[in-house]
């Protein structure tokens, strides 16, 4: 961010003119959600709180009974500058009277403990009753981390300015957020490798299309039938033209539309598999082991999940293709994963790093706040339904992401497409589903992105 601010300040913008951009788009939002009621603005020393002024300003303007408290006076020239062109009294200290109120006390950067009067105006904010907004990101937060550094209330709104920072997808920063919106201020983000993940959209087939071109994921079954099984049942609702079911074990209740292929051996030399997936349900036996190394060998685009993540190491990595491989670990799974391949890190989103970096691999992280990481792209996302926290829903994510693998051969992008369609599964499938419940939803929530 402070790369892209000083890109654009070299070719000719003003930073005074980036604030009033910033504090002027968010003023937009904020006029459409006070709707005419009072708003107090609470600003701080450094350039969110020049936001905070210019934000102030601009709803004054426009008619608004605007409440400013700043208990400390601008520290920076640009806020200065914010300050002195807003004509109204300033409050030292204050109740929060209004029914909207703006914090502006700290933005992107903080990297101390919030101390004093600042951590007093926040502990008021957290127990007042009002509609509650946060500038750029929560004051109290730690914009690269997500890290709590000061009360942290919990927000109706948050305006990202400019880009979204990193805390915008990262626990616990983002359950208090609320609803995150960006305000573009006119930056050029060309080669930021931090993102949130933009919503996917799907095509229907190709008028010439048949199963195989639309890709063929074999699942390879274990000692355990019910995982695999809610994996293809998923997979087969997320676009992949023929899902096959790998098992030497019989399978009374596969549904019809479902190849179960007995002889496992020989389904996996098929050349027209498009896209593996093995681990659900495998176990974590020397059986399991000696199939895991099997699919590896294949080279092909391969998703490895639950019981393959206890059992992969560097020695089977070696004759594998690391740019073929995604995995989704959840976070014990991902600590599993760490100790297997040395890496040793204090953060959720540098372990996930650290592990791209080590294996070649594309990781999905998933979890209240998911992040992938494949080449060199960091992806965040929207929060998804907190009903996901239920067994079986990450087998079926295991499915959308091989399913959506079988049809392009990017884990990259099968990834992101399956977090996106995991997520509206979520939405639609209605409060406490379980796994059959949201494996079903699939199909619905794929139409939604067409």
């Amino acid at each position: 961010m402070r790369a892209a601010e000083r890109a654009a300040m070299d070719a000719g913008t003003s930073e005074w003119e980036l604030m009033q951009r910033a504090g002027e788009g968010a003023a937009q939002w904020i006029a459409r959600v006070a709707a005419g009621r009072p708003v107090t603005v609470l600003c701080g020393p450094g350039n969110n709180g020049g936001d905070g002024y210019v934000i102030a300003d601009t709803l004054s303007k426009k008619g608004y009974q605007v409440q400013v408290i700043a208990p400390r006076e601008p520290g920076t020239a640009t806020a200065q500058l914010a300050r002195a062109h807003f004509a109204v009294e300033v409050e030292a200290e204050g109740q929060l009277r209004n029914p909207v109120v703006v914090d502006c006390l700290f933005g992107y950067g903080l990297a101390r403990q919030v101390e004093g009067k600042f951590k007093d105006l926040l502990k008021k904010l957290s127990i007042n009753h009002c509609y509650k907004i946060a500038i750029d990101v929560p004051s109290g937060i730690e914009s690269d981390t997500g890290s709590v550094l000061g009360p942290l209330p919990q927000y109706d709104l948050t305006l990202a300015l400019g880009a979204w920072k990193q805390a915008h997808g990262l626990m616990p920063a983002t359950a208090s957020m609320g609803a995150r919106r960006l305000v573009p201020i006119g930056l050029d983000l060309e080669g930021f490798t931090s993102t949130m993940s933009a919503r996917p959209s799907f095509a229907a087939p190709a008028p010439d299309a048949h199963k195989y071109r639309r890709g063929l994921l074999a699942i390879v079954a274990g000692a355990m039938p019910g995982a695999s099984l809610l994996a293809a049942e998923a997979a087969m609702l997320a676009g992949a033209g023929y899902v096959k079911l790998l098992s030497e074990h019989p399978w009374p209740n596969a549904p019809a539309d479902l190849v179960v292929a007995k002889d496992v051996n020989e389904a996996l030399d098929d050349a027209r598999n498009s896209a593996l997936l093995f681990g659900p349900g495998a176990a974590r036996d020397d059986v399991a082991r000696c199939r895991l190394a099997q699919v590896l060998e294949k080279r092909k685009p391969t998703v490895l999940d639950a019981d393959a993540l206890h059992l992969l190491d560097p020695d089977m990595l070696e004759g594998a293709d690391a740019t073929k491989l995604c995995i989704t670990p959840h976070e014990g799974e991902l600590a599993k994963l760490c100790d297997a391949f040395g890496v040793t890190a204090d953060s959720k989103l540098d372990r996930v790093r650290l592990l791209r970096d080590v294996t070649g691999l594309t990781v999905l992280a998933k979890g209240p706040d998911t992040i992938l990481a494949g080449g060199a792209t960091t992806r965040f996302f929207p929060r998804g339904s907190s009903w996901l926290s239920v067994a079986g829903t990450g087998d079926v994510l295991a499915g959308i992401v091989a399913s959506r693998l079988a049809g392009h051969g990017d884990p990259l992008r099968a990834c992101e497409e399956g977090v996106w369609l995991h997520q509206e599964a979520a939405r639609l499938a209605s409060p406490a589903f379980s796994a059959s419940d949201l494996a079903r939803a699939v199909k619905p929530a794929m139409a939604s992105f067409l």
